[in-house]
Parts: C-alpha cells; structure tokens; sequence
C-alpha cells in the first residue's frame, strides 16, 4: 500500500527514483479505504533529509499512511527555506483539533542542553499533552526519546564522557514483544549522541520495558507495555551515508571528531560503508504501524483515550 505525502514534497522524487509507493493526497481521497493519520514532529534540522528517511520506512508497509509534518512555531528553523517551511509544515496550533493514529517526534541537536533552556520546550510540553489525548501510539526518537522520557517519567538524560558515534550491536532482550517481531537475535543500529538515559532509572518504572540494548551503548528500543509510548535511543531511520555527512561535515570544520565506530569497513573513512541496520529499521516501523497503530487504534480517532 502507498504512503500518502503532500503535492509535490521534495522527499516524492527521492522515494519514486527508489519504486517506494507514494499518492498524493488528491488521490488518496478518492480510496474508501481509511489511511493511517500519522504525524511527524520533525526538530531536525536537516528536514528534508528526515523527511525523507521517515518517509521510506513509513512506506515499507502493505498499509496506507497520510503523512502530516509539524514544526515549532516558537522557533526559526535557519537550515531550510521558509517556503519549503510554510508549504509542507504545520504548527500544533493548526493541528490541536485533529486526532492521528501515530506520531514521530525526532531527534534535535540540544542534548546538550538543560530541557527547560530550549527555545521551544515549552511548545514541545504542550505537545507531549496533545499526545495523551488525541494521538494512539507515539515514538520517540533519540532527543525527542529523552525529552518524552523527562516529561513523562521524570527520568533525565546523563552527559557523557565522549560522543556515542557509530553502529553498535544490540540485542533483542524481550523477543516476544510485537515491536521487535522477526528480529534477530543481535541487530545493528546507528547512534549519534553526547547524552544518555540510565537502565536503571528506567527500570525503577515498571511501566516501562526495555525491548532492545547494547553493552556498548545502553538501551536502545523502550516501550510501554500497551505500546502508546515508544522511545528509540538511537537512529534506526538514517540512511546509509547520514553518519558520514556528520563526520566529514565535523572534520572540514576542525572539530576534534572520532571516527564512526564500525561504520566503515576497518574503521577507515577512505573504505566504504557497512550499510547493516536497515532490514531492521523496516521491520521496525512495519511492526509499528502494524501492531500498535493499525490493530490498536479506533476507527473514529475521536475515541481515542
């Protein structure tokens, strides 16, 4: 089933060029069937790219999804275009009386941070109350899974002594679990990150389940247990060369950074790249929108609770 996206979105040429399925929403309309309503909260600031790496694990799916983007109207995003911003975006304000099966809320660049100094965190709290009340199943990714963390259960993110940079194995802890459904029993995810949340204070939330961790990194995939509330600590999303754009982006500016940890064969940024997350990446959103957005939810989202 196709991936319903706005008229002319940039990330369409990208996903036809790759035969991923996409309508536009003029044709969507004509359909009886009724598409999932997912929301993207996108606070990267490389929205196009996250547009689009969001866009192709949506897609990978026998289920057909409207995608609805969302930015902060308390901040000026200064790395894409107003009018891509005004075309293709909403605020909560626009969208405070509209109910959605799912919402994405991203990564941002402010871990490092205290949360109540982001310019939008206030705007980011109204948020995550609109979520309780009009959105069935949410995920969190990265910042976005630290902050919904902090809000929800008051657990706070750690700094650490050196940027977490790389793909890490994992393993799956709780398999019978839907979200990890088909995994294997070690899977490799991308991480990109100078903060992390403890096991422990996660686990004094019994409400909380640890899916999926890494000896190297921590917990990785957290769930609560009725699946309304998803965190994913890393970037299961990203494309094959998005850590190496950040690395050679740090290098050309002089910063003193690390070579991604096994990302490029031999640990040489010379050799090519080890691209080995992204079956689970699609297994991820598939079970996702699978099990706890198209079997969850209600069919008139009014009724959500």
């Amino acid at each position: 089933m196709p991936l319903i996206i706005p008229n002319e979105l940039p990330a369409a040429e990208s996903l036809q060029k790759e035969n991923i399925f996409t309508i536009d929403q003029a044709r969507a309309m004509t359909q009886d069937i009724r598409p999932l309503k997912i929301v993207i909260v996108n606070l990267m600031p490389t929205k196009i790219a996250t547009e689009t790496q969001l866009a192709r694990v949506l897609a990978n799916s026998p289920l057909q999804v409207e995608m609805t983007l969302v930015q902060m109207d308390s901040h000026a995003s200064t790395h894409i275009s107003q009018e891509h911003m005004d075309t293709f975006y909403k605020t909560l304000d626009e969208i405070k009386n509209d109910y959605f099966d799912g919402m994405i809320l991203t990564g941002a660049p402010v871990e490092q941070m205290p949360y109540e100094q982001v310019d939008y965190w206030k705007e980011l709290c109204e948020i995550f109350e609109f979520c309780k009340t009009h959105v069935y199943s949410n995920m969190f990714i990265c910042w976005g899974a630290q902050a919904a963390l902090y809000y929800y259960f008051g657990i706070d993110k750690h700094l650490l002594d050196k940027k977490v940079f790389g793909v890490f194995e994992h393993n799956v802890t709780r398999a019978h679990n839907p979200l990890v459904r088909g995994f294997d029993s070690l899977f490799y995810a991308p991480h990109s990150r100078h903060t992390e949340v403890k096991k422990e204070e996660i686990l004094e939330h019994p409400e909380l389940r640890i899916l999926a961790e890494s000896k190297e990194v921590g917990p990785h995939i957290i769930s609560t247990d009725n699946g309304r509330q998803i965190f994913i600590l890393g970037h299961q999303e990203y494309d094959k060369d998005t850590l190496a754009g950040e690395y050679f982006r740090d290098v050309n500016k002089g910063l003193d950074i690390k070579v991604p940890a096994n990302y490029f064969r031999d640990d040489d940024p010379k050799q090519e790249i080890l691209f080995r997350w992204r079956a689970h990446a699609n297994l991820l959103f598939s079970n996702w929108l699978n099990y706890y957005v198209y079997q969850s939810t209600p069919y008139d989202l009014r009724q959500i609770r």
